[in-house]
C-alpha cells in the first residue's frame, strides 16, 4: 500500500537532493517510492532538511530536501511506502 505524499519541484544534481512540495507527513527513516512515467525507484529518508536545517520530520505544505540515491526528476510523484 502507498500513498501520496508528495511532488518533486526541483533536483539538485551534484548533491543528489530533490526539494519535495509535500502533501503529508514524512520522517526520516520513511521508506518512499518516486515514480515518473515508466521510472521509479524505492529509498529511505536518510536526510531530510527545511530552510537547510536539519529536522527529523517534515508537514504537508513544507518544501523539504531529501537525499536520494537516485535522480527524482521534476514532476516526478512521491509515494509513502506502508
Amino acid at each position: 500500500m502507498e500513498k501520496p505524499i508528495g511532488t518533486v519541484t526541483h533536483w539538485y544534481d551534484k548533491i543528489s537532493v530533490a526539494v519535495v512540495r509535500l502533501t503529508g507527513k514524512l520522517s526520516k527513516g520513511d521508506k518512499v517510492k518516486i515514480k515518473k512515467g515508466d521510472e521509479e525507484f524505492e529509498d529511505t529518508v536518510s536526510s531530510l532538511q527545511i530552510d537547510h536545517k536539519d529536522v527529523s520530520s517534515a508537514k504537508k505544505g513544507d518544501d523539504a530536501a531529501i537525499k536520494f540515491s537516485e535522480r527524482a526528476k521534476e514532476g516526478a510523484s512521491v509515494f509513502l511506502e506502508k
